[in-house]
């Protein structure tokens, strides 16, 4: 008998526990165990099965360890069978999480009992694929389609009164999983309940599923795996029989695992568990953390606030006047009143938080005990430099110096405080309450302590937390400007801003990089162009001034109804603004440019290329360590859709060497925009990919 399923008959009940730590994943040993405790309970005299899992959960889904490697027998679909098949009744008791093919291996028992607490769900359509084991076809018999269509391509977690309520489990009861499973499976059999297999079970009612399918695909921006969801449930209504349901299912199930976005999406989930894993860190302990300053109440500075306040850390607020701080607190209490409305934070929780825990301040030394303090005032190196000055002189020994710098060096910054190694970019995003990427910029002396502790606050805020180096940019908005500019450089060229952006959101964006700078204010993007200029730009970069214009005449977005989008009041959203392609044609005309057309392939094609080189200059001069910090930081802070895994998966599965090619083709038209990087030519010549460096960190 496996020792990953723990054998052993009371009375009538051969009882089937799993013991797999941590999660009782269903690996080869759980698999094989659970077909063997069947075959003993079946010869032994038993009358009933029940099936529990022990420690923390019943069965979790899947075991990541096997992820990529070829499947070894049984697979989870003939342990279901197997289940369901068994001449005798057969329980689940559950507790923790029944996820992915645990729920499978519910759903294929004959009854269910779970905790309150249970969480039950199906999160295989964030990785690219459908439930593979029967439970697109078993769910629906007993939630009814909607209920089951809603769930599995939503992926969420549906806590078990819910789940009761939906059918999906049979009774709801608190205290230790083995106990009241055993209670239940004798009352079954008191009672004579028979064995009752969904799949014998009537197909249910379908729906309009061809609408269902075309709704999803756009939901999704083009992911597949919740339209062919869709598709394995309308399987399980019109197939001829139950087994003929389940064959559809692993058919669409297997075309899923050879698409590029089942490999994305996959590559997608390991980076975001793998970005904070720094060898360097290992065995390196972050300060403790009792209460957080932020200088500056603006909306950034309030976001942050608001995102360390949810955290249930005190926060002192620091301005420069009573106006500005009371205006600073407005802004926290509108942010945590979101946080009321979405059900994330009670009333109670509210009040406490602006009465007790967020002190208002117009004097440095209210900051003099604060273990850490996040700068967040205008973007500018001298105001900057004044801040941490002025922090240097109240700050105890020991505290965090951070700033939420966007682009300026941090080296810089550091410089004009006596305890460099305190010093550490938090470069949030906004809102920052909300968006759940952290760069943490690391500089020259930096030291490994507070790196652990920009790292440890990133957890407790629940962002997802990525290492960068200085540079103008750091990782995303260095990438950013450069994937920006070969934007605008197509529009020099012929194309409008409106064929780019939806040719990037028919890609997978949830909006086009010109709807974004409307978004975020194009004074951001006029700012940093005039910094760039002052400095001296490189006589061969191309320029332009179409959206200086813009700014020049107060059009800076959606903050004032008018940028690259005219937008209506209340209304996120725009039409293209009349004004601005004579704008671009006065630039053109400015520069001697004749127009050319691009079509939406080519212009997709040229911004990838952009990116792609530019990261890879990023992970080559280590700004970014490895490529997967760079996947993660465009998946969560800059909209890359996350089916294609970030910008560096989507090389990979591009092919390297065509990527290349085009860029040296392009080299051509403008030597200095269209610089191979070093790492994407030593990549190439090596016949090597981004994922190998990934391997080897």
């Amino acid at each position: 008998m496996s020792q990953a399923i723990e054998y052993e008959k009371i009375g009538d009940v051969a009882v089937l526990a799993a013991n797999n730590p941590p999660v009782n994943a269903l690996g080869l040993e759980i698999r094989k165990g659970i077909i063997n405790g069947l075959e003993s309970a079946e010869v032994d005299g038993a009358k009933a099965v029940l099936i529990y899992g022990k420690g923390r959960t019943y069965f979790s889904g899947a075991d990541i360890r096997e992820f990529g490697k070829p499947p070894v027998r049984p697979f989870l679909p003939d342990v279901c069978d197997r289940i369901e098949s068994s001449p005798l009744l057969v329980v689940s008791a559950l507790h923790g999480a029944a996820l992915g093919g645990g729920l499978e291996v519910a759903l294929s028992s004959h009854y269910r009992i779970a905790i309150p607490t249970t969480r039950i769900g199906f999160p295989e359509v964030n990785l690219g694929l459908i439930p593979g084991a029967g439970g697109s076809q078993r769910l629906p018999r007993i939630s009814g389609v909607s209920a089951a269509l809603e769930i599995i391509t939503s992926g969420r977690h549906v806590l078990a009164p819910e789940a009761l309520e939906l059918g999906i489990l049979d009774e709801v009861q608190d205290g230790d999983p083995c106990e009241i499973g055993l209670s239940y499976v004798q009352a079954l059999l008191q009672r004579s309940a028979p064995r009752r297999p969904i799949s014998e079970l009537p197909s249910p009612a379908g729906i309009d599923f061809d609408a269902a399918c075309e709704a999803m695909l756009k939901k999704g921006r083009g992911q597949l795996s919740g339209a062919v969801a869709v598709r394995a449930v309308q399987a399980a209504c019109e197939a001829d029989s139950f087994a003929a349901g389940l064959a559809r299912e692993r058919e669409l199930f297997l075309e899923l695992m050879g698409t590029d976005q089942r490999k994305g999406l996959i590559h997608a989930f390991f980076a975001e568990r793998a970005v904070a894993k720094l060898p360097e860190l290992k065995g390196v302990e972050p300060r403790i953390l009792h209460q957080v300053g932020v200088v500056g109440g603006g909306t950034m500075g309030a976001g942050i606030a608001s995102a360390v306040l949810l955290a249930g850390l005190p926060v002192v607020m620091l301005e420069m006047s009573h106006e500005a701080a009371y205006a600073a607190k407005n802004r926290i209490a509108s942010n945590l009143n979101g946080a009321v409305k979405r059900g994330k934070l009670s009333q109670s929780d509210f009040d406490e938080i602006l009465q007790d825990r967020l002190v208002l301040a117009i004097d440095y030394g209210a900051l003099s005990n604060v273990d850490l303090v996040v700068e967040a005032v205008f973007e500018d190196m001298e105001v900057k430099k004044q801040v941490f000055s002025s922090l240097d002189a109240v700050c105890k020994p020991g505290a965090v110096l951070a700033t939420n710098t966007s682009y300026l060096d941090i080296n810089e910054i550091g410089a004009t405080t006596s305890r460099p190694q305190d010093v550490i970019g938090l470069h949030f995003f906004s809102p920052a309450h909300v968006m759940k990427l952290l760069e943490v910029v690391v500089a020259d002396e930096t030291s490994l302590e507070v790196m652990a502790t920009g790292f440890a606050l990133g957890r407790r805020l629940g962002k997802v937390s990525v290492r960068a180096g200085v540079c103008d940019g750091f990782i995303g908005n260095r990438i950013l400007n450069t994937y920006r500019a070969c934007a605008d450089h197509m529009v020099l060229d012929g194309a409008t801003p409106y064929q780019i952006d939806k040719a990037l959101t028919d890609f997978g964006f949830a909006m086009g990089p010109f709807a974004v700078s409307d978004l975020a204010g194009l004074d951001i993007g006029w700012a940093m162009r005039k910094r760039k200029r002052a400095e001296g730009l490189n006589p061969q970069a191309r320029d332009s001034t179409y959206a200086d214009k813009l700014c020049e005449a107060g059009h800076f977005g959606q903050k004032t109804g008018r940028g690259y989008y005219v937008y209506e009041p209340g209304k996120r959203t725009g039409t293209p603004n009349p004004d601005v392609m004579s704008l671009v044609e006065a630039d053109r005309d400015a520069q001697g440019i004749v127009a050319r057309s691009f079509s939406d392939e080519e212009i997709l094609r040229r911004y990838m290329a952009s990116m792609v080189n530019e990261a890879a200059k990023v992970v080559g001069e280590g700004i970014a360590s490895r490529p997967l910090d760079v996947d993660v930081t465009l998946l969560f802070g800059y909209g890359f859709p996350r089916f294609f895994g970030g910008p560096l998966k989507w090389a990979d599965l591009q092919g390297l060497p065509g990527i290349l090619e085009d860029i040296r083709k392009w080299s051509n038209e403008d030597s200095f925009f269209w610089q191979p990087a070093p790492l994407l030519e030593q990549l190439v010549s090596e016949g090597k990919t981004f994922e190998d460096l990934n391997a080897h960190n």
